[in-house]
């Protein structure tokens, strides 16, 4: 008899490749992590000396699902500003609390929260955009999840780095130089969109992805709002510029890619550009529904993310399939678009592909790295068993997954997890609710009120000692930080942006007027402002666990 360390008999074995394949009573053998053979039961049962034997008699075996984008650490944000489009969310809620609170610790925990909830999904892998990637990468190899990691890159100044040049910097020497032989971690670039980064940064920026040939992520056309101030600043679309300076190419990710034009997809499929499709975000922010079999169609190569959870609100794979499915039907009044076994091919396979992995994981073949999630079928809601495939993605849910392996490691067993420490993952994260929740939601005349206030943040910023009076604009201290707004409008117009979109909806509109704006007293504001506001930096939070950082 044969060895292997680990034998997994299910009843129902989808391996994706071949296409819509499902395999009767199969068994999987795994040994040193990788798969080395898949054969029927009763075969396996006399040829296979198994270290352990895993029987599933009600089970559907596939490969571990790939979240092809998230913002992991996002998961301390969930609940905290929903209900609000995209452009209100993002300026009026979101950056204000991520610079007030993202540090380390922050990103570490929120993180491990974000694993563990992906873990017990089913999902083996994810790529993710956030600060402190260095702190991701490493928090995902202490929790063995296989991770691809982008850099964050945008041009103003971050809770992880001042600019643009100082992201890449760190990027290359924390993340890509750090991590480029690691059996679990990938890296690649992640620009936050066109609208907040340069064109001297986008050019820095293609010249290091070529030189460590590394893909290139970024969110695109993922609102109406984002395109039009983009031809109102620069007079083209984000994708024409991106064209322009030469990033349209097999290396680019793009997320979201809501809004594309026919022009605009027939481009994306010649330059071999790839999609991660994140549909439950797009419809809770009322962004719209991707073209995705327009893009199918065209040949693309799509994937399903889910988007961090301040904006989805869950980290669940499986659920992501079931809307990307019901979606597309939608949209192009067809019942047979997108079916069941595409949806679950997007969701592992080509999510694989568009990370750049899959020659090693997205299917269950020999050779591949043991990456897989076994679900229970014997429940209510996914009873009676016709196609197996079809109960995956229309009628199972998260909680129906009882095992999952990661390069062979059983991290999921009966539905639990095996060796992450979901007890104390909890208490840190009740402790990030009650501080951020205290300080942000305190009634007090300079506290932030997401929906109120007119919607402009009070204290988004810290706040400042004094009134500062900028040529004919009086910022006044509970207002807002003139930190904030001179660093942003003074980066952005020496970059050739134009801010002003960005800027008018955070302002008072009895204080200013467009015409009243002049950069050199900005910028002039912008190098006073460097010495003078030192002291609004978050206060560091005591930490409950010795030898690790704190914000």
């Amino acid at each position: 008899m044969k060895h292997c360390d680990t034998l997994i008999l299910a009843s129902w074995c989808i391996p994706v490749e071949p296409h819509g394949q499902v395999l009767a009573n199969h068994a999987v053998a795994i040994k040193d992590g990788r798969i080395i053979d898949i054969l029927p039961a009763d075969e396996a049962r006399t040829h296979y000396d198994a270290g352990m034997l895993v029987e599933r008699p009600y089970h559907v075996l596939i490969p571990g699902l790939v979240n092809a984008h998230t913002h992991a650490a996002m998961t301390l944000l969930r609940g905290l500003a929903d209900d609000l489009p995209l452009e209100r969310w993002l300026k009026e809620a979101i950056w204000p609390v991520e610079n007030r609170w993202v540090g380390a610790e922050f990103v570490r925990d929120g993180t491990r929260l974000a694993i563990a909830e992906m873990l017990l999904a089913g999902c083996t892998c994810f790529s993710d955009q956030y600060f402190f990637p260095e702190i991701v990468a490493e928090t995902a190899i202490d929790l063995h999840m296989r991770a691809m990691i982008g850099t964050p890159v945008i041009e103003f100044p971050s809770p992880w780095a001042e600019n643009a040049a100082e992201c890449l910097s760190k990027g290359v020497d924390l993340v890509h130089d750090r991590y480029a032989e690691h059996a679990l971690i990938s890296t690649c670039f992640a620009p936050h969109s066109t609208a907040t980064v340069t064109d001297a940064s986008f050019n820095s920026l293609r010249v290091l992805a070529d030189q460590l040939d590394k893909k290139i992520q970024i969110h695109l056309h993922e609102s109406a709002t984002e395109i039009s101030d983009a031809v109102a600043a620069t007079g083209k679309r984000p994708v024409e510029r991106l064209e322009e300076l030469g990033l349209v190419n097999a290396s680019l990710m793009a997320v979201h890619a809501v809004h594309l034009s026919d022009a605009e997809i027939d481009r994306f499929s010649d330059a071999g550009v790839t999609v991660a499709h994140c549909p439950r975000s797009n419809l809770k922010l009322a962004d719209g529904i991707a073209p995705i079999v327009a893009m199918l169609n065209a040949g693309i190569t799509v994937a399903i993310g889910s988007d961090g959870a301040a904006s989805n609100n869950v980290l669940d794979m499986l659920g992501e399939m079931r809307a990307a499915a019901l979606v597309a039907k939608v949209q192009t009044d067809d019942a047979s678009a997108l079916p069941a076994a595409t949806a679950l091919r997007m969701a592992t396979l080509e999510g694989a592909r568009v990370l750049g992995m899959a020659d090693r994981i997205g299917s269950i073949e020999c050779g591949k790295m043991a990456d897989l999630a076994c679900v229970d079928l014997m429940h209510l809601n996914s009873q009676p068993v016709y196609d197996p495939i079809s109960q995956l993605v229309y009628a199972v849910q998260a909680s129906q997954v009882q095992d999952v392996w990661v390069a062979g490691r059983h991290l999921v067993e009966a539905g639990a997890l095996v060796q992450i420490d979901q007890h104390d993952i909890l208490r840190r994260t009740a402790e990030w609710r009650q501080r951020i929740d205290s300080r942000t939601r305190q009634k007090s005349p300079n506290s932030m009120h997401l929906h109120q206030n007119g919607g402009i943040p009070r204290a988004s910023f810290g706040r400042c000692t004094k009134s500062i009076r900028c040529g004919s604009i009086t910022f006044d201290s509970g207002l807002i930080c003139p930190k904030a707004v001179c660093l942003m409008w003074a980066a952005a117009a020496e970059s050739s942006l134009n801010p002003w979109p960005w800027l008018a909806p955070r302002l008072p509109q009895s204080t200013w007027h467009q015409s009243h704006w002049r950069l050199p007293a900005c910028t002039r504001l912008n190098r006073e402002l460097r010495s003078t506001i030192s002291n609004q930096q978050p206060k560091t939070l005591p930490s409950n666990r010795p030898g690790h950082s704190t914000l």
